[in-house]
This record gives structure tokens, C-alpha cells and sequence, in this order.
């Protein structure tokens, strides 16, 4: 007799919830909700580049698919902003738009990772890395890094420790989900040196671009063009994350390859969302990041000053370690009472091997809510 269908290994391996099992009491909590666990922004996106302000009469075909690899006027749209902000010669075959920067990492892994290929991933980590490469049957390797490496050689120490022939692939995140940390320009260099040195893929997750508040931020792909695949995001540059646009460039050669990914996997990105993508790179972006940046900073600075904790270099988290006040239940414990006054934040083990962290979102909702917010995770920590 057969045996009953089964789930795939590497599928079973990824954890089905990467933020918090306690999620589910968000919408039956009774009082005010403090929903600082995902990464998102109470803000709407610039005017006139909200799906409201999209018509089928100016255009025509907008419910329609459009092409695999993005619509030609967001194409152009990327290509020349990647120029500009990299220096690098950029043109539509190295670009690949996606159902956000979640596909085009996909694509990413689905195009360089085969079976039993291990990934290297600097940690803490954006969550879902690791679940990708799981799906695409490779070995996520976390590379205990930031707070833990401090300067160029050990950067290199930590990666080459780590390092097998079975290895492929870098992935690096800077601005840093969930640490708020920014990876120096000296540390990348090192890195990317390294990586050319041992022939392997650079995956550069680029998506909180223009939300670093100290210093400039370091494009990956202008350090090593030929092996850089970086990752951007109009959820997290734009106030789209319900759009789900995103884009990833690469090395002109590969990007056919991501394609294949991408067609078998979400087909093509959203129309709408595209339309709304071109428009928002044609102008109103600008004043609503400009503006975006100067609130996300002061609302990170306020966070950290009340939980007595370093201020964000970029991105929109803290990541605070909650050790001194776990008891023996843990972090589990700890997010209970927390949701039980109806805050909401991720575990650290969602991160990587990070058991007494907790992870908070200063901008998932309205500045108001977080700083109620913030008031009750200081209150939980005596602070």
C-alpha cells in the first residue's frame, strides 16, 4: 500500500510563523494594540500614487498581466536611478521587478542554489532569508556578525569560519532588520574582496536604502558588479508594502535564469502595483522619503532613549536583549505579558540564534500608538 503524501523536508524545515506564535491574539486582544512585531509603516504612500489614484481610462490594460521581467517605464525608471546611485552601467537586461524584494530573493536563490549549497548569512537576519533558501533545497548558514565582529579582518575571520566547498553564496543586510545597525563601508569592502577571492555570489538586501541616519549607505553592487545581486523594496522605500513591488539587480548574464524563477513561481509583478511604482520614481517619491526619513529618525530616537538602548543607525527596529527580566519560560514568557497589556513584538529566535532579544517596529503604526507602545515595553523592563 503507499505511504500518504508528504511534505517536502526542506519545506518542513521552515518555520511556518518567523515572527511570534502569539500573533493570533493580535485581533482578539480587548484594549488598545501596540502591533510593533512586523516591519511596516503607518504611513500612505505619496499622493497621487495610491491605488485610488489609478484609472483604466488613462490605463488601458492596467488589470491585465504584464511582462515577467516588469513593466518597460519602471524598468527605465530603476535602471536610471541605479545609475545614478551606484555608478554603475546599468541597463534593462539586469534588472528583474518583483512581487517585492521577498521575490526577488527568491528568485535569487532559485536561480544560484542547488541541493545541498550552503548560504552564508550575516546575523541577525531578515527572517525569511533562511526560509528561502531552504525552499530551493540549500543549507542556510547564520554567521554570527553584527555585535559580535568589529572591524574588517574579523568580518572576514567570522565569514571563513564559516566558509565550506559546499558554499555559494553571501547574503548581507545593511541597513540591518531586526539590529537597526549599519554594516561600515570597510567591513563590505573587506567582504566583498573575499567573496571575489573564493568565486562565490554576493546577495545584497538593500531595502532600507534611504533609512540610514548615520553616515551614506554602501551599495554592494559598486564594489563588485559581476557577483552582486541586490534586493530593493517599494514597501519599505515607498509606504507599498500591500502592493508587493520590489526589484532586484544583477549581472546581465544571470538575470534570464531569475526570470525562469520568477515566472514559475509569482508569473509576473502586479500591474497596478507597477503603474503605481513608475509613478511614485517620476517625483512624489522624493518628498515623501525625505519626509519619511526625518520621522522614522525621531521616532527610533525617542525609542531608544526611553528603553536606554543605543539609537538606530538606519532601518526602522530596535533590537533590545531582555535577559535580565526572563524568567523560566523565557522569551515566550516575557512576549505574553507583553501581549497581555497589548504589545506585540517578534522573538529573537526569529533572527537566528538570538533567545533573549525581542524585536520592535518604531514605525508599524501611528507615532502616537508606538510611543504608547514603547511606554509599556519600558514599563515591562524597569525602565
Amino acid at each position: 500500500m503507499p505511504g500518504h503524501p508528504h511534505v517536502a523536508p526542506s519545506v518542513a524545515a521552515v518555520k511556518g510563523s518567523v515572527y511570534t506564535a502569539l500573533a493570533h491574539r493580535l485581533a482578539n486582544h480587548q484594549g488598545e494594540v501596540y502591533p510593533l512585531h512586523i516591519g511596516d509603516t503607518w504611513m500612505e504612500p505619496a499622493e497621487g500614487c495610491r491605488m485610488e489614484d489609478l484609472t483604466v481610462a488613462e490605463h488601458p490594460g492596467m488589470h491585465r498581466y504584464a511582462p515577467v521581467t516588469g513593466l518597460p517605464t519602471l524598468v527605465d525608471a530603476i535602471v536610471e536611478r541605479t545609475r545614478l546611485r551606484t555608478g554603475v552601467s546599468t541597463e534593462r537586461g539586469n534588472v528583474l521587478v518583483s512581487a517585492g524584494a521577498t521575490g526577488a530573493l527568491g528568485a535569487v536563490g532559485g536561480a544560484i542554489v542547488a541541493p545541498g549549497d550552503e548560504v552564508l548569512i550575516l546575523a541577525p537576519f531578515w527572517p525569511l532569508i533562511a526560509g528561502i533558501v531552504r525552499s530551493f533545497h540549500g543549507t542556510p548558514v547564520p554567521v554570527p556578525f553584527i555585535g559580535t565582529v568589529d572591524g574588517p579582518e574579523s568580518a572576514v575571520e567570522a565569514v571563513e569560519a564559516a566558509r565550506t566547498e559546499r558554499t555559494v553564496a553571501l547574503y548581507l543586510n545593511t541597513p540591518n532588520n531586526p539590529t537597526g545597525r549599519v554594516i561600515p563601508q570597510s567591513w563590505i569592502s573587506a567582504l566583498v574582496e573575499w567573496a571575489r577571492e573564493h568565486g562565490l555570489w554576493l546577495i545584497s538586501d538593500e531595502v532600507y536604502e534611504d533609512y540610514q541616519y548615520v553616515g551614506e549607505h554602501t551599495y554592494v553592487r559598486a564594489l563588485a558588479p559581476e557577483r552582486t545581486f541586490s534586493a530593493y523594496s517599494f514597501s519599505k522605500g515607498f509606504g507599498m508594502s500591500g502592493n508587493r513591488c520590489g526589484y532586484v539587480v544583477g549581472p546581465e548574464a544571470v538575470m534570464p535564469a531569475l526570470a525562469k524563477v520568477s515566472t514559475h513561481t509569482f508569473y509576473s509583478t502586479p500591474t497596478a502595483s507597477q503603474l503605481a511604482a513608475a509613478r511614485v520614481l517620476d517625483g512624489p517619491g522624493d518628498a515623501w522619503v525625505a519626509n519619511a526619513h526625518a520621522r522614522y529618525a525621531e521616532l527610533g530616537r525617542m525609542a531608544a532613549a526611553r528603553l536606554g538602548v543605543p539609537e538606530p543607525e538606519g532601518s526602522t527596529f530596535l533590537f533590545v536583549d531582555v535577559a535580565e527580566h526572563l524568567d523560566e519560560q523565557g522569551v515566550a514568557g516575557f512576549l505574553e505579558k507583553c501581549v497581555d497589556r497589548g504589545l506585540f513584538m517578534a522573538p529573537g529566535s526569529s533572527f537566528g540564534d538570538y533567545p533573549t532579544h525581542v524585536r520592535m517596529c518604531f514605525t508599524s503604526a501611528s507615532p502616537d500608538v508606538v510611543a504608547r507602545g514603547v511606554e509599556v515595553f519600558a514599563s515591562l523592563v524597569g525602565r
